[in-house]
C-alpha cells in the first residue's frame, strides 16, 4: 500500500516588521493561513506543502537560544523554491524586487538550469530555479 502522506517544510524566519512582511508575501501572491496567525507570527502558504513562518523577533527568540543573526548583514539561509519555467522565474523575482525586495546575487544560466534570487525586506534571501525536466531524467 502506497503512503499519501506528503511531508512539509515549514521555514522559521525571524522579522522585523510583520504587517510589511505580510504585505511583502500576500503582494507576491502568497495567501496568510489567519489559523496559524496572530500578532506574533504569519503562516503563508506557499504551496500545500511549504510554509513560511514569519515570526517576529521577540517570539521567534522563545525558540531558540541563539542569538538571532541581523539577515541584512549574515547570511543564515537560503531558501530555494521551485518555478514551472524560466518565464516564471522571471515573473516571481521581478514581482519580489516591485514589491519592495532587493536583489540577491547574479543570475544563473546553465541552459538546463536556470535561476536568480532575491532578499525580502528582512534580508532573507530566496532563490527561484528552474530546472529541465528532460535534465533530471536522464
Amino acid at each position: 500500500m502506497t503512503s499519501t502522506y506528503q511531508q512539509m517544510i515549514f521555514v522559521n524566519l525571524p522579522v522585523n516588521d510583520l504587517d510589511a512582511s505580510k504585505k511583502f508575501f500576500t503582494e507576491l501572491g502568497y495567501a496568510i493561513n489567519p489559523q496559524f496567525s496572530d500578532d506574533n507570527a504569519a503562516s503563508v502558504v506557499i504551496s500545500d506543502t511549504i510554509v513560511a513562518m514569519l515570526l517576529t523577533k521577540p517570539f521567534y527568540a522563545t525558540f531558540t537560544k541563539k542569538e538571532i543573526a541581523d539577515a541584512t548583514k549574515t547570511s543564515e539561509v537560503m531558501v530555494a523554491l521551485s518555478a514551472e519555467s524560466r518565464e516564471k522565474v522571471d515573473e516571481l523575482v521581478e514581482k519580489a524586487l516591485a514589491v519592495g525586495g532587493s536583489p540577491a546575487g547574479e543570475t544563473q544560466d546553465h541552459g538546463f538550469m536556470y535561476g536568480r534570487s532575491f532578499d525580502d525586506p528582512d534580508g532573507h534571501t530566496w532563490e527561484v530555479v528552474w530546472m529541465d525536466p528532460s535534465a533530471i531524467e536522464g
